[in-house]
């Protein structure tokens, strides 16, 4: 692949349409090439705008259905092959298998109660974790669609790109990053905004995704830039390591 090659991939970088050679060669590009990091920027926020712009919100009735029918729908159980067997056959395997059928009907109804609450737990589970998506992509939608929205860009190193958009009419912050290497085993990056030297918490990236779009917790307020270190997994009340990057917030 040559270089002229190489500046057409920005958009396809930007959603996440590479193989993992091409992405590979694409970093390694980025990091001597201004014009395609910057374009690769615009791109990737931009396409963050346009899938949160078709974002759906899940039904309010959706939780009462996932529940009525984890209680009524009924798993299919296996088929044997060569099911087709002659009639004698079959009627001695169902007399073999009826000597157990109360066992295995007793085994099954006790079982059958933890096994309920488990799949409750986890329907419980997958609700609450779609509700809280649901409301973080309209918040970023809000950020990204605000009339007062103004977006910075820098390189954070190793190729990586970021793009920090605010709202002031929002009082919220968006950050737009590809191309960024995964942390060490065991540890996340973590953002904070910036107040006059004292580092305030703003969440967690997800670690392994080498272009995301996070909404950064808290308010932008008395902020003035943001950065972003490496800490243990869960995050960290203050900083414990030197910043990956620096950014300011735009005006």
């Amino acid at each position: 692949m040559n270089t002229a090659d190489l500046h057409t991939l920005t958009g396809a970088y930007a959603v996440d349409a590479l193989s993992d050679t091409e992405r590979a060669a694409f970093e390694r590009h980025l990091s001597g090439c201004a014009p395609c990091t910057q374009e690769t920027a615009e791109l990737t926020a931009t396409s963050a705008r346009l899938g949160l712009a078709v974002s759906v919100t899940p039904r309010a009735e959706l939780r009462d259905e996932v529940l009525r029918r984890i209680t009524t729908v009924r798993q299919e159980t296996p088929r044997e092959a060569g099911a087709a067997t002659s009639a004698p056959r079959a009627t001695a395997r169902r007399m073999l298998l009826s000597r157990w059928a109360l066992a295995a009907c007793v085994a099954a109804a006790a079982a059958f109660g933890g096994v309920a609450v488990w799949q409750h737990e986890r329907a419980e589970d997958a609700l609450d974790q779609a509700r809280q998506a649901a409301q973080d992509a309209d918040r970023v939608a809000a950020v990204l669609a605000a009339p007062d929205a103004r977006s910075g860009s820098a390189k954070l190193g190793d190729g990586a790109t970021g793009t920090v958009v605010v709202s002031r009419s929002q009082d919220k912050a968006v950050f737009v990053v590809s191309g960024m290497a995964p942390p060490p085993q065991g540890k996340t990056y973590q953002l904070w905004f910036d107040e006059g030297g004292t580092m305030r918490s703003a969440g967690l990236m997800e670690p392994g995704r080498s272009a995301q779009t996070v909404l950064m917790s808290g308010t932008v307020a008395g902020a003035s830039g943001m950065g972003i270190t490496v800490e243990p997994a869960g995050g960290s009340e203050q900083p414990t390591s030197p910043p990956v990057a620096l950014m300011p917030l735009p005006a």
